[in-house]
């Protein structure tokens, strides 16, 4: 970990959602030097990092404002959770945002941060404030918009449930059946997708199936997650 960004998302008091202006970044000391593969991505060098404070030193007070927050949410959270401890960020639920665009905007063709950004054009969006992506904030930011949407859309409660699950994919990933909606696949071929090693292939091929009536409701749960908005 070499840096971490926060764009806050509040409620007003009419219920509409709307950007905070509360938002920032603060470079971590990852203890290590950075790989140039890495510097490749984000472009934040060694010299920037070194005596910013380790990880979990500055990561509760981000994590866990004075104001407290009603959940985290990240873009593919699965992955700042790995990070985001329940130590660090005192239990908070989150919101994944990739697993709710699944399920909001289904005819989108892809849903990573930046093509759900120029997929979409969301209202408000600063081009330059985004931008260089791959860096804390401008992709914190980014992220934001797409929840402050997906709250105006949807309740916080429905964003937590979509977001304990896997996520339900609108078509099928990859394999010679590549791009087809799962209701034009045989049973056959689901059951053998419900029998795979990806979570979020299984998890859909057994919604199918149970949309279907052939096999029964189950409960189906990603690691704990956890709450940044």
């Amino acid at each position: 970990m070499c840096e971490i960004g926060w764009q806050d998302v509040v409620r007003t008091a009419s219920g509409v959602w709307r950007l905070d202006e509360v938002r920032g970044a603060r470079f971590v000391d990852p203890g290590r030097p950075i790989s140039p593969d890495t510097m490749a991505i984000h472009h934040i060098q060694d010299a920037w990092v070194q005596g910013a404070g380790y990880w979990r030193s500055v990561a509760p007070s981000i994590l866990r404002p004075d104001d407290g927050v009603i959940a985290l949410a990240a873009h593919r959270a699965a992955f700042e959770q790995r990070y985001c401890t329940p130590t660090l960020s005192g239990g908070a639920d989150w919101i994944c945002t990739w697993k709710c665009a699944l399920r909001l905007w289904p005819d989108l063709p892809r849903f990573s941060n930046q093509m759900l950004r120029y997929l979409r054009r969301p209202e408000g969006l600063v081009h330059e404030l985004g931008l260089p992506a791959h860096r804390a904030l401008p992709d914190a930011y980014v992220t934001a918009h797409h929840l402050r949407d997906m709250l105006n859309l949807t309740t916080v409660e429905q964003l937590l449930a979509w977001s304990r699950e896997p996520g339900l994919l609108p078509r099928v990933p990859a394999g010679p059946a590549r791009g087809k909606a799962w209701s034009a696949l045989e049973n056959d071929t689901l059951q053998a997708f419900r029998s795979g090693r990806d979570i979020d292939i299984a998890f859909t091929a057994a919604t199918e199936l149970r949309r279907r009536g052939l096999v029964e409701a189950e409960v189906a749960k990603t690691p704990g997650q956890g709450l940044l908005l």
